[in-house]
């Protein structure tokens, strides 16, 4: 498919708009012309604590001016995932204000009594007490829905043990294995589709890990583009078994494609 046929375009958030609170180079004219354009756009993060309102913010504060309807996170997609699955349905929740917002706004009784559900995401205090609940209800018959894979994320102090870690201990104890609902599955990407209305064969992703946004980019049928802003490094991408469409220094060396 030529370049110019990218009729609409999906973009991570860390790594490739932002890093530690400031922008990257040419995230703000990228977003900028996208809206001056009137191209369909979304940004997608697997990161589940904040808001679309809280990540909005962020990014103004960087210097990138985005809509709250422009930001698709693990959590809201989380909650549509379970909206469309058992609608008005019950969970019981470890994470932050983003996931617990998102399935509140979705019709969803958060509880710890029989639920649904388990939903386990990203929360920056893992309380012992919390994941005990959990693994007890899930032993009870509840089903098993993480919002993301990613078993560490950042901190200015070093890595922070994240979803997938504490995932994988509830695994341990109880023998049964999560649904993640975040990047790399296909249905993050499918749902931000149909959110703004995209195709797959005419829509671009671009992101800065080869095993989340380029895998599940490539996995729902997008072009995919690597910048090396973020996770990956270019002397890393050869040990993968797939490619990204294209490899970049920054997001600013996709300006002109818009």
């Amino acid at each position: 498919m030529p370049e110019r046929e990218i009729m609409a375009w999906l973009t991570d958030m860390d790594g490739v708009l932002v890093h530690e609170g400031t922008a990257l180079p040419g995230a703000a004219d990228f977003v900028k012309r996208l809206r001056d354009e009137d191209v369909p756009f979304l940004i997608l993060t697997n990161n589940s604590i904040f808001t679309a309102r809280d990540l909005r913010a962020r990014l103004s504060s960087s210097g990138i001016d985005v809509p709250e309807t422009a930001i698709w996170t693990s959590a809201l997609a989380t909650a549509q995932f379970l909206h469309d699955q058992i609608p008005d349905g019950s969970a019981y929740v470890i994470g932050e204000a983003g996931l617990t917002t998102a399935l509140y706004e979705a019709g969803y009784t958060l509880t710890e009594s029989d639920p649904d559900y388990v939903v386990l995401g990203e929360t920056r205090t893992y309380s012992f007490e919390a994941i005990t609940r959990a693994i007890r209800l899930i032993q009870g018959g509840a089903r098993f829905i993480a919002t993301n894979p990613d078993v560490t994320g950042p901190s200015q102090e070093g890595p922070l043990p994240a979803t997938g870690s504490v995932a994988a201990m509830i695994t341990a104890a109880t023998g049964r294995k999560p649904y993640f609902v975040g990047k790399p599955n296909p249905i993050l990407f499918r749902s931000a589709l149909n959110r703004i209305g995209a195709h797959s064969e005419a829509t671009a992703m671009i992101g800065d890990r080869m095993d989340t946004d380029v895998m599940g980019g490539l996995e729902a049928g997008l072009r995919t583009f690597l910048v090396l802003t973020g996770s990956t490094p270019a002397d890393e991408v050869q040990n993968y078994p797939f490619r990204p469409s294209r490899v970049v220094d920054s997001i600013a060396d996709l300006v002109d494609l818009i």
